[in-house]
């Protein structure tokens, strides 16, 4: 029988709702903080963050296991820092995600590198610090791991990631567990590799890996998932070969349209993962990154004009796909909050960015209480996939990020300027030939 949904994730620290009842996150006053900083500016709740931390810890309870924040997901070195301070590790899938985790202070024996193109500079660095495993996602990654481990003359933890066909029901873009993707490999193949591990003599392959997809908002696809896994690792203890880890992956959706979306609970995950994997005696993984922090994270932005249209108003914000490229790269949805004071009538409008593409657009039709240049607004639940995909597209500096914690307020990567955009320009002026 499923497992029915008997809970729901924590609620973040309040935020404006569509009547502007409350102008404060996490304590702070927002319109005080978008006076004093200026927009777009993405602003981060630590007590959310921690929350939602404590939340999956409480539902590990008993458990052996690892919780190893997706790195991806917003790669700002203070929320990194959070993840350190409550002894999460890293899910990373470059050196440039090893390099921040570290400068953390995030534990090399609490990272694991995932990703199917780790270049070989990339896994000989990982190996040179120790991180605790990798997550090898094809035959060539797994011969280069020999041969730079042999190199280095140390052995390296792996798992192999196994592509379990399985359909997240999530977005095309964002799904990553069918046989279609690009991502880990069949079990056929995963059972070859187990059968020829014997001539690793310096890696260790002894875990098993699956990621089947983000934004999931039902328990089945992960059940189906952790079944087809489990099966698995059972027929490989059976032929003498030992699983130590289990690596369940991520993907637990969060609140993105009120009213809509219904995310799954942490506890009724871990159910899921109990249950699937009942008897398994060794370590278990697990690599949440949206979960942790996409809700804890607001886009403040203001209103530059409002443009009456044919068929409805363009309302023309100083935020970009610059700033929040979601909507525009998978039509996602995001609400959208006025921090407004009085009551007003609603209208309905396309909003929308200054960048000149048609996709610069955050919402259509949206009815939203009615607005006028200069009103603040803020774009909820952008903590996740946020400032890690932005860009200066247009030649727009990036926005700037502070991190909010019971009222006050730090500010952690300062608004760039346009010399720090273009630092790394010159002019063409040492010609030379290969």
């Amino acid at each position: 029988m499923p497992t029915q949904t008997t809970s729901r994730p924590v609620a973040p620290p309040s935020v404006p709702e569509a009547n502007g009842a409350s102008h404060r996150f996490d304590g702070v006053d927002l319109q005080a903080l978008a006076q004093r900083i200026g927009t777009p500016l993405h602003a981060y709740s630590a007590n959310a963050i921690r929350q939602r931390i404590g939340e999956l810890k409480a539902a590990l309870d008993g458990l052996d296991a690892i919780i190893c924040y997706a790195v991806k997901a917003n790669a700002n070195l203070a929320i990194l820092q959070l993840m350190a301070q409550a002894g999460v590790g890293a899910d990373i899938v470059s050196v440039g995600e090893l390099r921040r985790a570290l400068n953390a202070g995030i534990p090399a024996g609490r990272i694991v590198f995932s990703g199917v193109g780790k270049s070989a500079d990339e896994i000989a660095g990982a190996l040179n610090v120790g991180i605790l495993r990798f997550n090898v996602e094809s035959l060539d990654e797994l011969h280069t791991l020999q041969r730079l481990a042999k190199t280095q003359e140390v052995t390296a933890r792996a798992a192999v990631r196994i592509n379990p066909d399985v359909d997240a029901q999530t977005h095309a873009k964002i799904s990553t567990g069918k046989s279609e993707n690009k991502f880990g490999v069949s079990i056929d193949e995963a059972r070859r590799w187990f059968a020829g591990r014997k001539q690793l003599t310096h890696v260790q392959l002894d875990g098993l890996h699956v990621h089947i997809g983000s934004q999931i908002l039902s328990v089945e696809p992960f059940r189906l998932a952790l079944q087809r896994v489990a099966a698995f690792w059972r027929e490989l203890e059976q032929a003498g070969h030992p699983i130590a880890s289990i690596d369940v992956g991520g993907g637990l959706g969060v609140c993105y349209r009120e009213g809509t979306d219904q995310p799954v609970a942490a506890a009724d995950y871990v159910a899921v993962i109990r249950e699937a994997l009942a008897g398994f005696r060794g370590r278990l993984l697990l690599e949440p990154g949206r979960y942790l922090v996409a809700e804890a994270g607001v886009l403040l932005t203001r209103v530059i004009r409002v443009k009456p249209g044919i068929e409805r108003s363009f309302l023309i914000l100083d935020a970009a796909m610059n700033d929040l490229l979601r909507p525009s790269l998978y039509d996602a949805w995001h609400d959208i909050v006025p921090v407004v004071d009085a009551a007003r009538p609603r209208v309905t409008y396309d909003v929308v960015g200054p960048v000149c593409e048609t996709g610069d657009t955050f919402a259509r039709a949206r009815a939203l209480p009615e607005c006028s240049a200069g009103d603040l607004l803020l774009i909820k639940a952008t903590g996740a996939y946020g400032t890690s995909m932005a860009s200066t597209y247009n030649s727009r500096p990036l926005a700037a990020e502070v991190l909010l914690d019971q009222g006050r307020y730090a500010v952690v990567r300062r608004r760039q300027h346009f010399e720090d955009m273009i630092a790394g320009e010159q002019p063409a002026r040492h010609w030379e030939t290969t």
